[in-house]
């Protein structure tokens, strides 16, 4: 795949020049512009129940797919929140797990699906129960809420991350959800109900902006109708 990720930092885009015949596949408001020998349809990955398990996660129901019939053409893509955006290529020996909103565009080859995370992972983490499994072969671009960092963790090391700077991991890495401290209390006085603790080795993918923190601290400039 022929790419440029363009102005790099809070307001990126994905310069995507596609050959003849060739197709990416998007989130269904990623596309910006287009040339005019592409053509864009709404399709679903694994059928109408892909459809729906993208619906209940919280994700669009269809993907659009991007194809250059009439010739070379060019397809710029960004995602709706300011953020980074990151590209990832698959061999096909493992998956990438993306947190939800993560998924920007990648090779039309590749199967986009949801994953749902166990009942403990799903209550504490506060991202939900849903997280969104990327496998096969081809080139990932997955976005941020603010700049990515990418921690490279060595065989049998640990590192703790809050749930909501956690961006993408590969599926072969050991994770588990935890309270932040010893106890309760303290926990709910630093802010931090749980946390995810990693062991290596592998890649965690993390987002330097917390949605949910700026959406706290946004709400108080926001009027209170009476």
């Amino acid at each position: 795949m022929d790419y440029k990720i363009l102005y790099q930092g809070a307001f990126p885009l994905v310069q995507v020049n596609l050959q003849k015949g060739e197709t990416i596949k998007a989130e269904s408001d990623a596309m910006v512009a287009m040339s005019t020998t592409v053509d864009v349809e709404g399709k679903m990955d694994g059928g109408l129940l892909g459809g729906l398990s993208r619906m209940i996660a919280g994700e669009s129901f269809f993907f659009q797919t991007l194809t250059a019939r009439r010739g070379p053409g060019e397809v710029l893509l960004a995602p709706s929140a300011p953020g980074d955006i990151v590209d990832v290529e698959l061999d096909g020996s493992y998956s990438l797990v993306i947190q939800k909103d993560g998924f920007l565009a990648g090779s039309a080859g590749l199967e986009v699906s949801t994953k749902m995370q166990n009942l403990s992972q799903g209550l504490f983490s506060g991202e939900g129960f849903f997280v969104v499994k990327v496998s096969g072969k081809g080139m990932v671009f997955v976005n941020s809420y603010g700049g990515i960092h990418v921690i490279n963790l060595e065989q049998g090391q640990e590192y703790i991350v809050d749930n909501s700077h956690l961006v993408a991991w590969p599926d072969y890495m050991q994770y588990s959800i935890e309270k932040a401290s010893q106890g309760w209390i303290s926990t709910f006085t630093s802010g931090e109900v749980a946390v995810c603790k990693f062991r290596g080795p592998g890649p965690v993918i993390i987002q330097t902006r917390n949605p949910r923190g700026f959406g706290s601290w946004i709400k108080q400039f926001i009027p209170q109708r009476k």
